[in-house]
């Protein structure tokens, strides 16, 4: 039974559009699901994604980054993933414990092992049925996500502290994602998000339509 879907992928994969393009099918179909995201699903996690995104070019330590996100997400479970589940929703969620092993573990280069520890204390034990791995060249990612900022100046919005990290990082993060898809394949499917958005939906969709009439 499919019940938490979660999306993955690097800066400019394209992941909040395919949520929502999926949500609306979704819906259009008669089928309860809840679309979310972290950091940033609870109005606590909204407080501690403007400390991680946007606190100007101020370090913050590996280690203060990684327990804001883990506190994000045991709220988030605590809050809204859980409830959701247990009242038979359909969960989308924007990033889950994978990023974490992408971005904290290769990309901050904290251990794996004890990254997999306190996902599991954060998360309740929860893990997603399915993930899709939104993947594309990180040159792709970062040069849409720079047109995104670029249109929107005029709301003020600036690149974030991930936006600004180096090539380098971004594609240690890639290589993390890719290396957890081919560990496990029945949960992680690699969908190219270098593709027209609704070639990317329509993949999608025959994915979730096979596992949910599968689940029946």
């Amino acid at each position: 039974m499919i019940r938490l879907i979660s999306f993955e992928g690097g800066d400019g994969s394209g992941k909040t559009t395919q949520i929502k393009l999926l949500e609306a099918y979704l819906s259009a179909r008669g089928q309860a699901c809840l679309p979310t995201r972290e950091p940033g699903g609870t109005p606590l996690g909204r407080m501690i994604r403007q400390a991680l995104l946007e606190v100007g070019e101020k370090e913050i330590s590996p280690p203060t980054e990684l327990f804001l996100y883990l506190a994000d997400r045991a709220q988030h479970v605590q809050e809204v993933i859980h409830p959701a589940l247990k009242n038979g929703r359909i969960v989308l969620c924007d990033r889950f414990t994978d990023s974490t092993l992408a971005y904290q573990g290769y990309g901050r280069r904290v251990d794996l092992d004890m990254l997999r520890r306190l996902n599991q204390v954060a998360s309740r034990g929860i893990t997603p049925d399915l993930t899709f791995l939104l993947d594309c060249p990180v040159e792709i990612g970062l040069s849409r996500t720079a047109q995104r900022v670029a249109s929107e100046r005029s709301a003020r919005r600036r690149e974030d502290r991930f936006e600004r990290e180096k090539i380098e990082f971004h594609e240690r993060v890639r290589r993390c994602f890719l290396e957890l898809a081919r560990a496990e394949p029945a949960r992680i499917h690699v969908v190219d998000a270098s593709r027209p958005i609704q070639e990317v939906q329509d993949e999608i969709r025959k994915i979730v339509d096979a596992k949910l009439e599968g689940s029946q």
